[in-house]
């Protein structure tokens, strides 16, 4: 059964005022602002600093495991989302995992359309390898469109012969653009966030003139065949449920060492909560004995 602390975070997030007919800059601000109300995760600091042209933060845990660094890639549809607006949760990921995080803030569309985030998520994990610690030590990690630009940042290490990191995580990943899968439908009425109009206007956003089944943009037409081991975490009640589904569904055929955790009654990325919410916590703490597992 969902813990109380679920029960009142689903009706704040059911409550809270639709901003859908702002613009991105207004929403990318509002984002901003209601993500500074929310703690970081105690004695976790963050440094901000810049790959290049990409700004990108550093969270250091209480207690670090030397040379491990967890890549993370935020959500927001490719339209929306920033190391701001995640770094509740990703200050979360690094206390429980004890692996310093690397955030960045890739460029998002519609004005910088497909392929720019892929181009800066790959760059920048080419940068770890090659000023900051071997691949694998590294794990690459997203949410919703920060998950499937997680799988084709690894795609496109693959096309490139770049080694690839020990390990990915998936959290309700977003891959299917074209939003074909059935949970698309039939979780309409249970999903408290993730609007089917508004995926698709993201979508149409992000791509651009490309093609919407490019396995740089759709990793679930991709050859995942040689990936690292990727764990993938779901909630019942997603639209996007069938996109977890259909992911690992691909990398098992592709003989990639994939795991699926579908949550009972959980929403799209439940473990952005992770300051409040038992079941957010879990997760975490799930995740870190997965990269425990796979990063040497």
């Amino acid at each position: 059964m969902p813990s109380q602390e679920f029960k009142e975070i689903l009706e704040l997030i059911k409550s809270a005022p639709d901003k859908s007919h702002l613009s991105y800059t207004e929403r990318r601000a509002a984002e901003r602002k209601d993500a500074a109300l929310l703690p970081l995760a105690k004695g976790v600091t963050v440094e901000p600093f810049s790959i290049g042209e990409i700004p990108a933060a550093w969270f250091n845990p209480p207690e670090m495991q030397p040379e491990k660094v967890l890549l993370y890639l935020h959500g927001g549809g490719y339209c929306l989302g920033s190391i701001a607006s995640h770094q509740s949760m990703i200050s979360h990921l690094a206390k429980e995992t004890k692996i310093r995080c690397l955030a960045i803030d890739y460029r998002l569309a519609p004005e910088n359309p497909f392929p720019a985030a892929v181009k800066d998520a790959s760059a920048v994990y080419e940068w770890l390898i090659s000023d900051v610690t071997s691949p694998r030590k590294i794990v690459i990690a997203g949410d919703s469109a920060g998950g499937g630009l997680t799988m084709a940042t690894l795609l496109d290490l693959k096309t490139r012969e770049v080694p690839f990191p020990a390990a990915a995580v998936c959290l309700s990943p977003w891959c299917d653009l074209e939003s074909k899968g059935e949970s698309y439908q039939t979780n309409i009425e249970v999903d408290p966030i993730v609007d089917v109009e508004q995926v698709s206007l993201f979508a149409k956003a992000y791509l651009g003139k490309a093609n919407p089944k490019s396995p740089l943009v759709n990793p679930l037409f991709g050859n995942l065949t040689g990936l690292p081991p990727l764990l993938v975490q779901v909630g019942s009640a997603e639209v996007l449920l069938d996109d977890a589904k259909r992911l690992v569904a691909n990398a098992k055929m592709s003989a990639v060492d994939a795991e699926l955790e579908v949550w009972d009654e959980m929403i799209h990325v439940w473990q952005y909560h992770a300051y409040k919410m038992p079941e957010a916590q879990e997760a975490l703490e799930k995740i870190a004995r997965f990269i425990d597992r796979r990063v040497e």
